[in-house]
């Protein structure tokens, strides 16, 4: 198996640009992290259990969150091979995050594929969520390279990102179940940041940069510039099942609509549109009907909740790029996390 040295030493010619570095890069991480999932000591615990996550997680997307972890290390001048054990667990957090997302929500697509809880059942998925998530702290906490001090900072990060993003998940389901309509776009941010902008953004880049032995304002520059493009990350997903396409979400399109959920532009449209009392009837009737939906797309596009959306996302990433070109020294590895606000912005274009 290579190593991530030997991964990123092995391309001919360097990516330039963020797309570049996931395309280029995404398959091969993949196959790193997936090493961390263990085997099982009886032949049905692989069949119910280990091969099944390995399966899911091999269908893996993107790998943005180990990639920026190593871009991090990388950047402040670490070796990029002992952050491998912090990528994978953030890798598998996420696994875990996805499939009891996907059980809370009912969803039925995932990347293209039908949902764990369908193809092998609800206690089984659980169950498997339940496994990725041990072994996030277990992943690194098991790592000879890495000193003693250097991974209970790094596990107190990871136990941080797992409180946070459950709290961001709390909040989401639990204005959907109460049928709570007067959400500001103040309280979704909250909720995003928690949710997502911890765990896809600002915790990967801090603790890339804590194991690459960074300045403590190295790491809260890369935090600080993680939280901003992990919030603009989450708005753009919104808008993207919303206004993108189904090819382009590989999910349920326009499910978030079916669910309810409170994302910036239904907040913002139901502060703002005179059609606020269709727009509720619509969000609380679990509607799948594509007739219906698109006429409440449009009523939050009429109301410029859509633009502000895109506007606001676009600027928190201009915004972060400026901050992080200020506080970290310029190399490749830099410029390819800034031009990570680019790809976040671009997908919508």
């Amino acid at each position: 198996m290579d190593t991530i040295n030997e991964i990123i030493a092995g391309v001919e010619k360097p990516p330039t640009s963020f797309e570049e570095y996931l395309t280029c890069y995404a398959d091969k991480v993949g196959t790193l992290v997936n090493e961390y999932i263990p085997r099982g000591t009886h032949p049905d615990m692989d069949r119910y259990l280990y091969e099944p996550l390995f399966s899911y997680s091999q269908n893996g997307g993107k790998r943005h969150r180990p990639l920026i972890c190593f871009a991090a290390c990388r950047a402040v001048g670490g070796d990029m091979e002992r952050a491998t054990s912090a990528a994978a667990a953030i890798e598998h957090f996420h696994t875990a995050a996805l499939i009891h997302d996907d059980i809370a929500d009912e969803a039925e697509l995932r990347r293209g594929e039908p949902c764990l809880h369908l193809t092998e059942g609800l206690g089984l998925a659980i169950n498997m969520g339940d496994l990725a998530l041990s072994l996030v702290n277990g992943t690194v906490m098991n790592d000879a390279s890495l000193d003693d001090a250097t991974k209970v900072r790094v596990v107190t990060e990871l136990i941080n990102m797992t409180r946070r993003t459950i709290e961001g998940q709390a909040l989401d389901i639990g204005w959907a179940r109460d049928g709570r309509y007067d959400i500001t776009p103040e309280d979704y941010l909250v909720m995003a940041t928690h949710k997502t902008a911890h765990y896809s953004g600002a915790v990967p880049l801090a603790i890339g940069a804590i194991i690459g032995g960074g300045t403590d304002a190295q790491v809260e520059a890369l935090r600080n510039y993680g939280l901003d493009t992990g919030l603009a990350f989450q708005i753009q997903d919104d808008l993207l099942n919303l206004v993108g396409s189904e090819e382009s979400t590989k999910k349920d399109f326009r499910n978030d609509l079916t669910e309810g959920k409170r994302t910036l532009v239904v907040v913002h449209a139901l502060q703002s549109s005179p059609q606020r009392d269709r727009l509720i009837e619509i969000l609380s009737s679990k509607e799948k009907d594509p007739a219906v939906l698109a006429e409440a797309v449009e009523i939050m596009e009429a109301s410029g909740s859509v633009d502000y959306a895109r506007a606001y996302a676009e600027n928190l990433t201009s915004i972060a790029k400026n901050r992080l070109i200020d506080m970290v020294e310029p190399s490749p590895s830099r410029d390819l996390l800034v031009s990570m606000a680019d790809w976040f912005v671009s997908r919508l274009k």
